[in-house]
């Protein structure tokens, strides 16, 4: 499983080798979009964690106040151990 879980996050490692450094930094939220992305996936498996991804995501807009946000302090979602 943790295979798997590799697989769904290495396009998102790809957008943070490649991309990112060379577009500018304009992330509201700390930590990035990406990074908790790769963590949500990590830490709730893929299903939940595309879930928290695409949660983010939809919360990252112009209108956002952004700020600190980690993928444990969401409410969706209990922790898995």
């Amino acid at each position: 499983m943790r295979s798997l879980r590799a697989i769904v996050v290495a396009p998102v490692r790809l957008y943070q080798h490649v991309i990112s450094p060379v577009i500018p930094q304009r992330c509201k939220y700390y930590p990035s979009c990406s990074q908790y992305s790769v963590a949500s996936i990590r830490q709730y498996g893929i299903l939940r964690g595309l879930v928290l991804t695409a949660w983010r995501l939809l919360r990252c807009n112009p209108w956002s106040h952004g700020g600190v946000d980690f993928p444990k302090d969401q409410r969706l979602f209990r922790p898995q151990g």
